[in-house]
């Protein structure tokens, strides 16, 4: 298939620069894969769709702040770092901005801290080393204090340094572990009285985990979208709860994964023989496109995409591209907000 198979318009106005008041007052839109059919509801509707016969899998990663501020020692201009993922103790993958000033052999200041930047990788990303903490020591701790929220490119603000709402919305409730740089979207429309309801009705919540990369951003440069290779993400499921949702799908209950990071996972998962079976962790680089046979989702809570976007390819992949494509015209027409800060679909 062919890239340009997966483009649209998209109104500038409709890219969200700042959540809802309410997490739970997105608007969310209801999609019916058999029939096509289509309602407009809020997300906190949710509980009001869902009963027993379904249960939810949520991907419980935290975002850490890996947007930091650095400088040459001796000079006074700002450098940009975004963190890409952990290499080794006390060394990271990173992005650096303006990348001329970061040669191979530069030592830096982040903070109080000091790093040096010991190799370029072949597609100009930086190996930074943080000086001091090569014994494993937490730089995560150090990055909640220093960093800021790795908010997307396209959430552009004039205010656009770290703000308190990033930190708190750029996040979502359940989420634990830290170790992504940017959000699993669909669960920020989550709130404590959504869940509550959602357990009040015997819907299920099962947790795992995949930390998003960097390659979530990463645009498809490929005409055919087949010589595509998505870069890996670390992930990791415990055996309680592969052993919950083996028993859950067993009982014929219909499993409605939460974003397409929880997707990609489980979907990931499912083509091991013995997958559910016990504990995993490893590093997922499964790419889903229309024509992928699914073998785990039955519904998928996710947001509104970037045309030719891998998520938009996956939602194609789940719903139908001309079903994704006519649904997002409509969201267009009736002024959907879309991205990381937008309205969401639930397709059953």
């Amino acid at each position: 298939m062919e890239i340009a198979d997966f483009d649209f318009t998209l109104p500038d106005e409709l890219i969200a620069q700042h959540p809802v008041p309410e997490r739970d007052g997105s608007r969310m839109m209801l999609i019916r894969r058999e029939t096509g059919k289509r309602e407009h509801l809020h997300f906190r509707d949710l509980p009001d769709i869902l009963g027993p016969e379904h249960f939810l899998v949520v991907n419980e990663t935290r975002v850490f702040p890996a947007r930091l501020s650095a400088r040459r020692y001796g000079k006074n201009e700002e450098i940009e770092i975004l963190l890409l993922r952990e290499e080794g103790p006390g060394r990271w993958l990173a992005l650096t901005k303006p990348g001329r000033k970061t040669p191979a052999g530069e030592r830096l200041q982040i903070g109080d801290i000091a790093a040096r930047i010991s190799a370029i990788t072949e597609s100009g990303r930086r190996v930074i080393e943080f000086e001091g903490f090569n014994r494993g020591e937490n730089l995560l701790e150090v990055f909640e204090k220093i960093g800021e929220p790795p908010t997307p490119p396209y959430i552009r603000r004039k205010d656009s340094g770290d703000t308190h709402e990033d930190r708190m919305r750029y996040q979502t409730i359940y989420a634990r572990q830290s170790g992504s740089v940017a959000a699993p979207t669909a669960g920020l429309h989550f709130t404590e009285e959504v869940l509550r309801r959602l357990d009040a009705k015997g819907v299920p919540v099962c947790k795992i985990l995949l930390h998003v990369g960097y390659g979530t951003f990463k645009p498809v440069r490929a005409e055919n979208i087949e010589d595509h290779k998505m870069e890996p993400e670390f992930y990791s499921v415990d055996a309680e709860t592969a052993a919950r949702i083996r028993a859950f799908k067993n009982e014929g209950r219909r499993l409605v994964a939460v974003g397409t990071t929880s997707s990609r996972c489980l979907e990931y998962l499912a083509r091991d023989e013995q997958s559910f079976e016990r504990a995993a962790s490893g590093y997922c680089d499964l790419f889903i496109y229309p024509g992928f046979e699914f073998r785990m989702l039955d519904g998928l809570v996710t947001n509104f995409h970037l045309p030719k976007s891998t998520l938009f390819m996956l939602v194609s992949a789940f719903a139908g591209r001309e079903l994704m494509l006519d649904c997002y015209r409509e969201a267009i027409s009736l002024g959907y907000r879309f991205y990381s800060y937008g309205d969401c679909m639930l397709i059953l």
